[in-house]
């Protein structure tokens, strides 16, 4: 079953919230090893997709010289709005794009990077050949994806709470669509059907997620991701809802400071 349109729908208050909690909660440890991948490699021209609020970008601006050019691009304004407003140490050209179908000519980069936004594409292998067409002989499509939600401890104890609280049509969003698109064969599958014939090359990475209460990484799942629009939707409080993932995490993770684990795999394909 296609997901939900909304389940690409990052606007009103969501983007703010992202930023505020998701980025330094999940993100920013994944998007400094993903801008040390792009460095390691000689690019002189760098294409980042499903950008968000700009967290791999600024992780790129860092780790790569002055004279590499940075595209970045999402399908979403409003997250693009954020990430211009939040700004990068030296200027990189934001330009709103679908990944499935990129206003660049063919061969114009030496790499393009996607940080936890493949699962949002409908049409995953189109947009990779989107992504290879882009790219320079020899040139590398480099990408995470979370790994299944029951490796992803406060995205589990989110949804089983939500499933508690709304049995008869829980919110399934963090289950279906950003840790939807973990097993290595299907993503392998795609990447063959857009183009890509060397095998590429996987890494799981297991980090960290720590905040100072549990109130923050269930108002970050709950109102800072477009599980908000599917709590919304069902007619539930989304403060009640908040409050009792909130709940969940300090039953199971103590009072005070929480921590939790997180895991995603980092891929390589080479065109």
């Amino acid at each position: 079953m296609p997901a939900p349109a909304t389940d690409k729908v990052f606007a009103g208050s969501i983007p703010k919230l992202y930023e505020e909690y998701l980025v330094p909660l999940i993100f920013q440890p994944y998007a400094t090893e993903l801008a040390a991948l792009v460095a390691s490699r000689p690019v002189t021209r760098v294409l980042e997709v499903a950008a968000g609020t700009g967290v791999v970008t600024r992780a790129l601006v860092s780790a790569l010289s002055e004279d590499v050019s940075i595209v970045a691009t999402d399908l979403n304004q409003p997250m693009l709005d954020l990430a211009c407003a939040v700004g990068t140490r030296r200027p990189v050209q934001w330009r709103q794009a679908d990944a499935l179908n990129l206003p660049f000519e063919d061969g114009e980069f030496d790499a393009v990077v996607c940080q936890f936004g493949v699962m949002f594409f409908p049409d995953k292998s189109k947009a990779f050949s989107e992504a290879r067409r882009v790219l320079k002989p020899g040139g590398a499509f480099l990408f995470d994806v979370w790994d299944r939600i029951e490796d992803n401890e406060f995205a589990h104890t989110v949804t089983l709470a939500l499933e508690s609280l709304l049995p008869q049509a829980p919110p399934r969003f963090l289950a279906r669509t950003p840790h939807g698109y973990h097993r290595r064969t299907d993503i392998e599958r795609d990447l063959e059907q857009a183009g890509f014939r060397m095998q590429p090359r996987f890494e799981t990475l297991a980090a960290r997620s720590r905040a100072a209460t549990s109130w923050i990484p269930a108002l970050a799942y709950c109102q800072g991701t477009p599980l908000r629009s599917e709590i919304e939707a069902l007619g539930a409080g989304l403060e009640e809802a908040t409050d009792f993932a909130a709940q969940a995490i300090t039953r199971q993770f103590g009072v005070g400071p929480v921590d939790g684990k997180v895991q995603a795999h980092i891929i390589l394909a080479e065109r």
